[in-house]
C-alpha cells in the first residue's frame, strides 16, 4: 500500500493513531500514522461491546454474592485467572479462591496491595465496583 493510501477512518482510537508500514514515493517502506481502518474499527468495537456485556454479567454475579469484586477488575482488565496469576505472582488456585466473596472479604493486606497495584487502585477501592464502567473506548457508533 502506498503512503497516501493508508486509511484514515476514525473509530475507537479517538485521537490516537496506529502506525502501519507503507511504501513512500521512493518505493521504500516507511512508518505511516493512521487514524484507523473501518474493518479494524468494526472488529475493535465488537470486541469492546463483548467486554461491556461480560462486565454486566460479572456485575450481576457480584451483586448476587456469587463473585468478589476482584472479578470485576479482572474482567475490565481483560484478564483470566491464569493471566492475573502470572502478573500478580499469586498462585492460580489462590486467585480462584480470592474470587469467592467470603475469602476475598478476609484477604490480607499483602494480597490486597498486589491486586491494587496491578489495577492502579488503592487497596480499599478493591471492595467497591464503580457505578459506571468508563471503558477506554466508546462502543456506540457516533450518530
Amino acid at each position: 500500500m502506498r503512503e497516501k493510501d493508508v486509511p484514515q477512518d476514525k473509530g475507537v482510537l479517538d485521537d490516537k493513531q496506529v502506525v502501519s508500514y507503507a511504501l513512500n514515493d521512493e518505493g521504500r517502506y516507511c512508518l505511516t500514522p493512521s487514524a484507523g481502518w473501518e474493518p479494524v474499527n468494526c472488529a475493535n468495537r465488537l470486541a469492546w461491546e463483548d467486554i461491556q456485556a461480560e462486565l454486566v454479567l460479572v456485575r450481576s454475579q457480584i451483586e448476587r454474592g456469587e463473585m468478589s469484586s476482584l472479578a470485576y477488575y479482572m474482567t475490565r482488565a481483560q484478564m483470566d485467572v491464569a493471566l492475573l496469576s502470572r502478573y500478580s505472582g499469586i498462585a492460580r488456585w489462590r486467585v480462584r479462591r480470592h474470587l469467592k466473596p467470603q475469602v476475598f472479604s478476609r484477604l490480607s493486606t499483602f494480597y490486597r496491595q498486589c491486586y491494587a497495584g496491578l489495577f492502579d487502585l488503592k487497596p480499599e477501592q478493591l471492595d467497591q465496583i464503580p457505578a459506571n464502567d468508563d471503558l477506554p473506548v466508546t462502543t456506540q457508533e457516533e450518530v
